[in-house]
């Protein structure tokens, strides 16, 4: 993955090798209310996160009567689907407060529209960017409705084949500002399911910019998928763990966000660029350490070298122990006292 599209996100060139763009998914976790999602809008800006971002949906827009709840859903209380998510739902207007809120906060604007109708409104609020849901990696319309609008747009594919991913991208192969995300679509999802590695296929089949969309349980993923060439991370946000809904154990709470944000950013630094290259801190270990040739003996000016004149020992100063083989036959121009490193002054 060491050649990457990028994507401008905020004003920030992301897809070149450096810090990840982090997004607090805020989604549901404001139960609601409109004064939660603006605590979380400030959690998410003190965390260290990038972007801030939220869910416009319409319950009975969305649902239809077949609709029914996800088994994690399930587990947690949730009896009615439409029921579960009115009682989440902001309306578009108060979202568009919020997007001006995350501006105000020094934090990026985003949101996830799940219905045509709805994106007359999203259009004219204040978002920097769009992402969509990963069940619509496959509903043409909406991610045609999300491109149209012209700004950056952020793709999730979880549980989708990579033919299903194939198909979006080239749905989507018009988009200048445009990047997918790998995602395991369990909330939590188990460690040995993070399945982090697709994003390689998924970099390799649309040829932009890609990251990872965090389900597990854990602060430490989002730099594990960092080192693994994630260059967005998105988590979810909650103002307690504990609390009833359908997401709020799936997430972070502030200062496990904090933690995850700090991980993941220690993990940029240490991935650095994709490039092998002597850094100037190497060097002095580098001189020490490696091996130069060296006199077997005392070896007098006009000698002409054998090679039982010659060994390899530190320091790495002199010439290069790869010199061996053409340094032997090569007259001395001064004498070399035994044991001490050649240089390529010494030789004629």
């Amino acid at each position: 993955m060491s050649e990457r599209r990028t994507i401008q996100l905020g004003g920030r060139t992301v897809g070149a090798w450096g810090d990840p763009f982090i997004i607090a998914e805020i989604g549901v976790n404001h139960d609601g209310s409109v004064a939660r999602a603006r605590e979380l809008v400030h959690a998410a800006k003190a965390a260290g996160a990038d972007a801030a971002k939220f869910q416009m949906f319409d319950a009975e827009m969305l649902m239809s009567l077949d609709s029914v709840l996800a088994a994690y859903q399930r587990e947690r209380g949730a009896r009615d689907p439409r029921s579960l998510l009115r009682g989440l739902q902001l309306p578009p207007d108060e979202l568009g407060a919020l997007a001006g809120e995350c501006i105000a906060a020094g934090i990026v604007p985003m949101v996830t529209v799940f219905s045509l109708p709805l994106f007359a409104h999203a259009a004219g609020q204040p978002w920097s960017a769009f992402k969509t849901a990963s069940p619509d990696l496959v509903n043409r319309p909406l991610l045609r409705a999300a491109a149209d609008l012209g700004r950056p747009l952020v793709v999730s594919t979880g549980a989708a084949t990579r033919e299903e991913v194939a198909q979006g991208a080239a749905w989507l192969d018009d988009v200048a500002e445009l990047a997918f995300l790998q995602c395991t679509s369990s909330y939590p999802a188990p460690d040995d399911r993070a399945a982090i590695g697709g994003m390689h296929e998924i970099a390799a089949i649309t040829g932009r910019a890609v990251g990872y969309s965090d389900h597990t349980a854990c602060t430490d993923t989002g730099a594990v998928a960092v080192a693994a060439g994630a260059c967005i991370l998105e988590k979810h946000l909650t103002y307690d763990r504990g609390a009833a809904g359908p997401d709020h154990s799936a997430s972070l709470d502030p200062a496990q966000f904090a933690e995850y944000v700090r991980l993941a950013r220690r993990a940029a630094r240490m991935v650095g660029a994709p490039r092998k290259e002597l850094q100037d801190l190497e060097r002095d270990v580098r001189a020490v350490s490696r091996q130069s040739l060296v006199a077997a003996r005392d070896l007098a000016a006009g000698s002409v070298l054998a090679r039982g004149d010659l060994c390899v020992k530190r320091p790495g100063t002199g010439l290069s122990p790869s010199l061996l083989e053409e340094t032997v036959g090569r007259t001395l121009a001064r004498g070399v006292a035994a044991d001490r490193v050649l240089v390529a002054e010494d030789l004629a």
